[in-house]
């Protein structure tokens, strides 16, 4: 049995278009009209596969195609929202996996022990609301339900009233839930399977992550007549704080990667020395006792710079996931699975967060990686070849298939 390549295809395509930029990548952040759109297209063709489809309290979709009576479902899914001027393979390619994954089923009229549910989450990228995997978050109990809510965008809008708008504020709990098996097919984001001549990647885990943001107070003043004696910039604070970051990595050295990847500057305009930035600080690495080294070196290079600089600031360390190994009976069916495409794979870890990382929290977890072009990610290049998501499309139907059991 295998999926069908020209319909998986023409859906990469179908949906791709819906928020497509003009350089071929996607921009369908997080709960706007043209997430509301995809979800509404995802739904429609879900529907069209016969699958019951349900929403909860977070906006999470799931379309439930039956098995066995009172047996938990495998369930496949990832997320349909991507990052602004991000690609169309993110998120969305595992979605169109897994509704291929039932279209095939449902053509061989092959029936299974345990339900299939394809899911899709809300928000994973973070792009909007933060944290990153919110929904997946609150599902697994890990996020309240009440924090999640109030969650604001930079215009100050609610997560719960943009739900509400584009109406998707389902009715159904959004609480952890039995099952079988949760899989995930995702971009690996990262160069290595490329370098390697591989297609497939059977993931065994995923880094941890440590996200902070500081806020820098100096004293706005003007641009021409303050001397630079008496100067506090917070900007200038900032981008040694940024500096101090890349350094962190450095120092540790190993598999620990450290970002700054947004600032905020206030007032943001040229004849002004800056009094307020704020800027996000990522960290990631396999090892949890990693980062807690690397949390205490930003603790003192903010508490240094900061002193230096003569500005006042606040750290906040607001959201952090261990490091998230996935159950080995999965991982060994997803490497089964992939062995059978004759296709080269190799085990790896994910740099990346996804939503499998709260899922796991739920049941037995496990995910397959495609390659990324140049491991680019995250922005209008993004790009897999067709003959790799085949293969990743049909690991994803062999596994799925194994967990679920032929009735």
């Amino acid at each position: 049995m295998h999926i069908d390549r020209e319909r998986l295809e023409q859906s990469i395509e179908d949906l791709g278009r819906i928020g497509a930029t003009a350089k071929g990548g996607l921009t369908r952040v997080a709960l706007t009209d043209e997430d509301k759109r995809g979800r509404d297209w995802l739904v429609a063709r879900m529907k069209d596969a016969g699958l019951r489809v349900s929403v909860d309290q977070m906006g999470n979709i799931f379309g439930e195609r039956p098995g066995e009576p009172g047996l938990p479902p495998v369930m496949m899914g990832s997320h349909a929202d991507s990052v602004p001027t991000g690609g169309k393979y993110d998120g969305q390619l595992g979605v169109l996996c897994g509704l291929e994954v039932i279209r095939t089923l449902n053509d061989a009229r092959t029936r299974t022990r345990h339900p299939l549910t394809l899911a899709i989450f809300t928000n994973e990228e973070g792009a909007r609301f933060q944290p990153a995997m919110i929904a997946s978050g609150v599902m697994a109990g890990k996020i309240a339900l009440e924090d999640a809510y109030n969650a604001r965008d930079r215009d100050g809008i609610r997560l719960v009233d943009e739900l509400e708008r584009i109406g998707y504020l389902g009715g159904e709990p959004c609480i952890p839930r039995p099952l079988r098996a949760y899989l995930e097919l995702h971009i690996e984001q990262g160069p290595f399977l490329e370098e390697e001549g591989l297609s497939i990647g059977v993931v065994e885990g995923i880094v941890a992550i440590a996200w902070s943001r500081l806020t820098i107070h100096g004293v706005q003043d003007h641009a021409g007549p303050t001397p630079m004696r008496i100067r506090h910039d917070a900007l200038v604070a900032a981008a040694d704080v940024v500096g101090r970051v890349r350094g962190i990595a450095r120092e540790l050295g190993g598999d620990v990667v450290t970002t700054v990847g947004n600032l905020t500057v206030q007032p943001n305009i040229p004849n002004a020395i800056p009094g307020r930035v704020q800027l996000s600080i990522d960290m990631r690495d396999p090892k949890d006792a990693t980062l807690d080294r690397a949390r205490v070196l930003l603790d003192r290079a903010v508490r240094e710079v900061s002193r230096r600089e003569g500005v006042t600031y606040e750290l906040e360390h607001y959201w952090r996931v261990p490091y998230t190994p996935f159950d080995r009976e999965v991982v060994g069916t997803i490497e089964r699975a992939a062995k059978a495409t004759g296709a080269g794979y190799r085990r790896m870890l994910s740099g990346a967060g996804h939503d499998a990382q709260y899922m796991a929290a739920i049941g037995p977890t496990g995910m397959v990686f495609v390659p990324s072009h140049d491991g680019r990610s995250h922005c209008e290049e993004e790009f897999t070849p067709m003959d790799d998501i085949v293969h990743g499309a049909n690991t994803l139907l062999g596994a799925a298939l194994e967990l679920a059991g032929r009735a």
